[in-house]
């Protein structure tokens, strides 16, 4: 269990660590958002965009790509960052999850944060800047409070961040254990790995005084929502955050051991696709720390155990790392720049160009990419549920215009 910050120990230079605990928050409701949904979605049935030649060429080779992984029944994964959700990419991106096109997603605790926001509240995004200053940027109560619970309670389930939050979101709520029920499993089977979740929902429980049983949470948007489409379609959808990183860590509910377990198990599982990339194709999406960063941990582990069963290592894969910046004006097909060049500093280029396979840079508007991705395969659906295939019959049998 976490212990009071309040009673932490004097460090060796008399520096006293922060009583989290007693961070002050406010409803959601209050916050002034910059986001609305109504606002920033992107409809996957508007016109396709128009795009400058190299992305467009770049899109229709990653379509080529997806269609020849998931005809192999190989993975294709997509990893994204916060701002594909800002830019209301959710519904353009649950099309191609429909359709069979994408068999991963993984995001970092951002991405998950404002999804949670729209989906419940319609809302999200606040001035940084602004509230900082006034001691109140992330300190919005249900935010922290209701993630801190679904993965605490995720968690008795073996499930991590993704699918926890997914499941919170599409069932509304969740189920809160009797603690005497916890302490009695904890008492019985100690060493079962499921005692060290059960003791910190257990702590969660008495010390913020917590009612057993069911805790409804309605999400009038859960509709948009990428880990609630995902966990009803039972496709992965792995979480990667930083302890500290996301506004979560401002509540003071802040378990960074509930947020790890919960990343822990997200790993393990983002590595079981990355064992079915032979062949399979990687989209990186405004993702510059978090996706590469994963990635090339995941692929050495995965070639490590292929390794020591006798197996070859993953190849045969294609990685396409879309971002607004200019590769640092290097031609990636060239190989690594030198360590004099600034663009070997790019770790959303240089990272993913390391990991065997091709690596793709596309410089684009995440919108762009994304939406004209989806026009590709419009009308196409491999592996997708039957709803899915009726709608894309449909779709070839009138013509989309595209």
């Amino acid at each position: 269990m976490n212990s009071d910050a309040s009673h932490a120990p004097t460090g060796p230079t008399g520096v006293r660590a922060l009583p989290l605990e007693q961070v002050r928050v406010r409803p959601l409701a209050e916050r002034q958002s910059l986001s609305r949904l109504e606002q920033i979605l992107i409809s996957p049935d508007d016109s396709p965009p128009v795009l400058s030649e190299p992305v467009a060429e770049l899109v229709a080779e990653a379509a080529d790509r997806i269609r020849q992984a998931r005809a192999t029944g190989a993975a294709v994964m997509l990893i994204y960052g916060a701002h594909l959700v800002k830019n209301g990419l959710m519904d353009v991106v649950i099309r191609l999850m429909e359709r069979g096109w994408i068999t991963h997603l993984a995001t970092n605790g951002a991405g998950t944060i404002h999804d949670w926001e729209l989906a419940f509240l319609g809302r999200t995004e606040e001035s940084v800047r602004a509230h900082v200053a006034q001691g109140c940027f992330g300190t919005w109560d249900e935010t922290g409070r209701y993630l801190h619970l679904a993965l605490a309670v995720g968690a008795l389930r073996g499930e991590g961040w993704g699918r926890s939050l997914g499941r919170f979101i599409a069932e509304e709520g969740l189920e809160l254990p009797e603690p005497g029920a916890l302490e009695q499993a904890i008492r019985q089977s100690p060493q079962d790995p499921r005692t060290p979740a059960r003791a910190e929902l257990l702590q969660m429980i008495v010390r913020h005084g917590l009612a057993p049983g069911r805790w409804t949470v309605k999400h009038p948007h859960k509709a948009h929502s990428l880990p609630a489409r995902a966990f009803e379609l039972g496709i992965p959808f792995t979480v990667h955050p930083g302890i500290g990183y996301d506004i979560i860590a401002t509540h003071p509910w802040f378990n960074g051991a509930v947020l790890g377990r919960a990343a822990q198990l997200d790993f393990a599982l983002f590595g079981g696709s990355v064992e079915r990339l032979d062949g399979g194709v990687v989209l990186s999406v405004g993702s510059a720390i978090m996706g590469p960063q994963v990635f090339e941990k995941s692929l050495s582990c995965v070639n490590n155990l292929r390794l020591q069963a006798g197996r070859p290592t993953v190849r045969g894969h294609t990685i396409y790392v879309v971002d607004l910046q200019d590769g640092g004006g290097w031609d990636w097909s060239r190989g690594e720049p030198p360590k004099d060049n600034p663009a070997y500093y790019l770790r959303f280029c240089k990272s993913y160009a390391r990991m065997g396979g091709c690596m793709r840079y596309v410089q684009s508007d995440n919108r762009m990419f994304l939406s004209g991705l989806w026009h590709r395969l419009k009308g196409e659906a491999v592996g997708a549920t039957p709803g899915a295939r009726a709608a894309a019959l449909s779709e070839d049998a009138i013509g989309d215009g595209s």
